[in-house]
Formats: C-alpha cells, sequence, structure tokens
C-alpha cells in the first residue's frame, strides 16, 4: 500500500477519524521522574485540552503504560521526539557497520535490545555501545568519527522544518539544553513495547481503527498559533490564553505563572485537534514509503 493511497483512501474522513487528541511533551532526562514531560488531552470542539494527572511528576514507564491501557481507540497522540535515525542522506542509520537496521521498526527493536538492562527506559547503553558510540556527538567533548561535523546529520523531515523556520537539531547529537537525542532514543524504547496496542504514522501507514502516534515539534504548533520559532515557548496562562485562541480554542482557565512543558502539551493538543483535519499534512510531497518506513515524519512539517 502506497502512501498516496492512504491520502486517497481516507479524503475526507479525516476529520473524523479521531475523537481524542493528545499530546506529550517528552523527556531523555536521566532517572525516573521528570518534571520535563507533560500530557495533555482534547476531545472534539473547542473545549480547552486538560492536562492529564496535575501535578503528578511523570516517569516514562508510567507515560507508556497510558498509553498501552488508558487510550480510546480513536486517540490520534502526538509525541514531541523524533521517532528515527537519519538514514536517506546515506543510505543507512549506522553506515558501515554490518549490523544496522534497515527499517524504523527494526532501529526500535535494536536500540530496546541493547537497553534491555537499563531501567526508566534509558538509552546510555546504546550511546556508549563499542561500535555505535562513533555516531554520536557525547558529552565531554566526544565526538564520534562516523557523527559527520558540524551540526550532523539531519532526516529530510528536519530539512521540511528548516524551511518553515524552525531550527531542528540532529538526533545524533546528544549535547546542549536544546539536544532531542536521548530524549528520541527513549521515545524509540517505548514505540517498540507499543507495537501491538498503537501504529505509529507514517511508518505503519494510517489504518482505519486504532490509536495513531505521531512524531511533533511543539515549535510548529506554537507558530501556527500566531508565535515565532524564536518566541515558541510559553510561561504563563496569559501567553497560553492568546495563543490557544488563534486556533480557536477556549482559554485555558489557567492563571498565573505556567511552565512551558504544560503550556507545550496543552497547545500541541489543541492544535493537533485542529490539523488533524488537514488531509495535506497527512501526505507531505516529499514522503516517500521509503522515507516513511525508515525515517519516518513529523506531522505537520510541510
Amino acid at each position: 500500500m502506497t502512501l498516496d493511497r492512504f491520502g486517497d483512501r481516507f479524503g475526507d474522513r479525516f476529520g473524523r477519524r479521531f475523537g481524542h487528541f493528545v499530546a506529550i511533551d517528552w523527556s531523555g532526562a536521566a532517572g525516573e521522574r521528570h518534571k520535563g514531560i507533560a500530557v495533555a488531552l482534547a476531545t472534539r470542539g473547542t473545549a480547552t485540552p486538560r492536562i492529564v494527572r496535575p501535578g503528578h511528576r511523570w516517569s516514562r514507564c508510567e507515560v507508556l503504560a497510558y498509553l498501552r491501557d488508558e487510550l480510546p481507540d480513536d486517540t490520534l497522540v502526538g509525541m514531541d521526539l523524533g521517532i528515527a535515525l537519519p538514514f536517506a542522506d546515506r543510505g543507512a542509520f549506522f553506515p558501515g557497520w554490518p549490523d544496522s537496521p534497515g527499517s524504523a521498526r527494526e532501529l526500535w527493536a535494536l536500540i530496546d535490545a541493547i537497553c534491555a538492562d537499563e531501567p526508566h527506559l534509558g538509552v546510555s547503553a546504546l550511546v556508549d555501545h563499542p561500535d555505535l558510540s562513533t555516531y554520536f556527538r557525547r558529552h565531554g567533548g566526544r565526538e564520534g568519527g562516523q557523527f559527520g561535523g558540524g551540526q550532523g546529520r539531519f532526516r529530510v523531515t528536519e530539512a521540511a522544518q528548516r524551511r518553515m523556520g524552525c531550527k531542528p537539531y540532529s538526533n545524533f547529537n546528544l549535547v546542549g539544553a536544546a539536544q532531542v537525542g536521548k530524549s528520541s532514543l527513549s521515545g524509540m524504547r517505548l514505540l517498540h513495547r507499543l507495537a501491538d496496542r498503537a501504529s505509529v504514522w507514517p511508518v505503519d501507514g494510517l489504518p482505519a481503527k486504532g490509536p495513531v502516534i505521531c512524531e511533533i515539534y511543539t515549535t510548529i504548533a506554537a507558530m501556527a498559533a500566531g508565535r515565532t520559532a524564536s518566541r515558541s515557548k510559553m510561561r504563563s496562562a496569559g501567553e497560553l490564553d492568546d495563543a490557544l485562541a488563534v486556533i480557536g480554542c477556549a482559554p485555558s482557565g489557567l492563571a498565573g505563572p505556567l511552565d512551558d512543558h504544560t503550556c507545550d502539551a496543552i497547545l500541541t493538543a489543541a492544535w493537533l485537534r485542529e490539523a488533524a483535519h488537514d488531509p495535506g499534512l497527512w501526505r507531505p510531497r516529499e514522503l516517500s514509503d521509503e522515507i516513511a518506513l525508515a525515517e519516518g515524519w513529523t506531522f505537520g512539517a510541510v
């Protein structure tokens, strides 16, 4: 089945396919529980998304359990992480390594197997792997010979993000406050463990039923709500309500200062509810079957 046929098949049904919309601000930080994880849930209409378990400090394994056990079948989940590593630029995730996997799902399985003994969906065993560490930029000035220099390697979808004005980081980069490498790698462990419960777009296409997970970039949602890439982070109820109003969502009902993770999750859940109606976002022009299976895509990148 080709990706074009997914579009033809669903056509005007995009708006009816999903009735619940979850946005997850994710974290790859060390340890069990993280203030950087926030989960927001929206339903059809214009009501403000609600924070799931407000005040709770989530662990990654708790998010896994939530996605596995608590999602209605008509849920679209957006996770703020990269669902794969670059592949198209060099024809492999780990060029030159004989065991380099050939698809995103095989990559997820490999990462989970290497890190099987590591708690909290951690990924240190992968980035310190004797054969694979050379592909990453790690702390302490450790840059492997296969990292690629400069900002590192990027996926095709990240080139699309750049054209939109976003500033993505390579998933092979594990250094810096804005790096997303570790959160993406830990997220890939989660995706592998959800194989029988949820589909992942576009790796699995867009099946007619069952929960679907997609990669999101919260900056894209913020830009759709009138903010710039450099001002995508919101830290007050006033800023959040202004952004929600732009996308036709009711005010949050919150007051005062807020953390940016809460704001990102609420706004992105509201945006996802609106964006899911747009067939064009499910059919980006550069998204081929080969890229879908290997690199995936960021929903909303065009």
